[in-house]
């Protein structure tokens, strides 16, 4: 493992934009950890962790895997996320443990060890989270309040951290996502999805990709919430 080459930690890496995410880090050069529920690769610089991130603990332990293999961690995207739309009174408990518990202790577990782990090395570095235009943009066709709370928090904590961090250089950014095409929703929606977003369609892996790797590549960007959504956040 050449020491000078940078380290990026994929959550909920094993499907969908995680899955795109890894390849295009790989493509930028990098290492990757990719973890999930259930993960494999056979790329020796992916290095696999299974994890619940909603459990406490495991977002450290993601984290020390990736150090004790490849020594550093330069960026981490927190992509793995949970989302349940019902009306606000039909939703349980059980539904606000599995939202929040990887929406917010995913985050807040493997962020906090992964910022430590970039001020320790003193090389900087960059988180991403991604979020939904759900967020700044609700849609009464879309009931989907624990959405809103909990990305709401990854959009806010997105600024608070970008300028807690800035003079260490560490970048923190997020994508604020619309209706992306992937295993979460069924093909048949599709057609009515995109009537949902101005540009009349819903959008593509590679359009979440894309702006995460310009983000990773726009070095004077931080703080920003860059929406991935069709026009939705503009208006319809």
């Amino acid at each position: 493992m050449d020491s000078t080459q940078r380290v990026a930690i994929i959550t909920g890496a094993s499907r969908g934009i995680g899955a795109g995410l890894v390849g295009a880090y790989r493509k930028l050069g990098y290492a990757v950890v990719a973890t999930s529920r259930s993960v494999d690769s056979s790329d020796p610089e992916v290095l696999a962790v299974p994890g619940d991130l909603s459990r406490p603990g495991t977002g450290a332990d993601v984290v020390e895997h990736a150090l004790n293999r490849f020594g550093r961690i330069d960026t981490l995207v927190n992509d793995a996320g949970a989302f349940i739309a019902k009306p606000f009174t039909d939703y349980t408990d059980e539904d606000y443990d599995a939202v929040a518990g990887v929406n917010l202790r995913g985050f807040f577990d493997i962020s906090r060890s992964a910022i430590a782990a970039m001020l320790a090395h003193g090389d900087g570095g960059h988180l991403v989270n991604v979020s939904t235009s759900l967020v700044d943009h609700a849609n009464s066709q879309v009931p989907a309040a624990l959405a809103s709370l909990t990305k709401g928090g990854l959009t806010a904590v997105t600024k608070s951290l970008a300028i807690e961090y800035a003079a260490r250089g560490i970048r923190v950014n997020a994508v604020a996502l619309g209706i992306i095409r992937t295993p979460m929703h069924p093909a048949d929606t599709y057609e009515t999805l995109a009537g949902m977003h101005p540009l009349g369609r819903i959008g593509e892996i590679d359009d979440v990709v894309e702006a995460i790797v310009y983000l990773e590549q726009a070095r004077f960007v931080t703080g920003e919430i860059l929406h991935v959504d069709g026009g939705q956040s503009a208006g319809h």
